[in-house]
């Protein structure tokens, strides 16, 4: 088989799969339902953790959670959702949200989308330092 003939397949293979995962509706950010669905993806990755008060951003695509381990992270991170704890985070108000430096190299910049009035209700929660 001619190369000119494979490259055009291997294109042609991998934008039609990204098509058809866009079509699917695979392509879209994770949405929370609740608070409960929140709690929920929290539990996935944190199964001992006990859960307290849950703030669900205006967007749904993130969540603040209270733990007997101190205030976490819930977020959309592609179409599944992913939890970090917030303990020694330096969190600084953007035009969009926040963004949230973390000591971890898994996840070291989180920026989340919030409106102005959820922005200051998040930090004074959350206890980090501007």
């Amino acid at each position: 088989m001619p190369l000119l003939v494979l490259i055009a397949l291997v294109v042609g293979g991998i934008a039609g799969v990204a098509i058809l995962t866009h079509l699917f509706g695979f392509s879209k950010l994770h949405r929370f339902d609740d608070a409960e669905a929140a709690r929920m993806a929290f539990l996935r990755e944190w199964p001992d953790v006990a859960t307290g008060t849950i703030t669900l951003s205006a967007d749904r695509h993130s969540a603040l959670i209270e733990t007997d381990k101190g205030p976490a992270l819930v977020w959309a991170m592609g179409a599944d959702s992913s939890v970090r704890f917030l303990a020694d985070a330096d969190a600084q108000e953007t035009k969009t949200g926040l963004s949230i430096r973390l000591a971890d190299l898994t996840a070291p910049n989180i920026r989340i989308r919030l409106a102005p009035d959820e922005r200051r209700a998040w930090l004074t929660s959350m206890k980090v330092p501007r």
